[in-house]
């Protein structure tokens, strides 16, 4: 009995691994948008959440606002002010702003909004 119990373990064992890698290939890529990203003057925006929910914070200078978003097509989707607005990866250039410029990990909503890793 104790030869067959050892027997089953190992292939259980490896469907429960199996399990969790595929459910790790499954989270979006914008979960390695997690965090902050910095912007000129003191504005930021902080992404939390994950497996493609997301909140979103953006401080701008007038003060902070947050906005839930979800991810669809390498990006993050999330209505402000009665428009939908989308976050996507980009280089310093990408944000169209000369204080991010020289940047190479940044993420921008549209021209002229842009936050990149320090």
């Amino acid at each position: 009995m104790k030869g067959r119990r050892q027997s089953l373990v190992t292939p259980i064992a490896l469907l429960v691994l199996a399990g969790c890698n595929d459910r790790d290939a499954a989270e979006p890529a914008t979960d390695k948008w997690l965090g902050q990203w910095n912007g000129p003057e003191g504005t930021f925006l902080r992404l939390e959440g994950g497996k493609g929910r997301y909140t979103i914070t953006i401080q701008d200078l007038d003060g902070a606002r947050i906005y839930q978003g979800n991810s669809a097509g390498g990006q993050i989707h999330f209505d402000r002010n009665g428009a939908t607005e989308s976050i996507r990866a980009t280089d310093g250039v990408g944000t169209g702003m000369k204080w991010l410029s020289e940047k190479s990990d940044c993420l921008t909503i549209h021209t002229g909004e842009g936050y990149c890793r320090d």
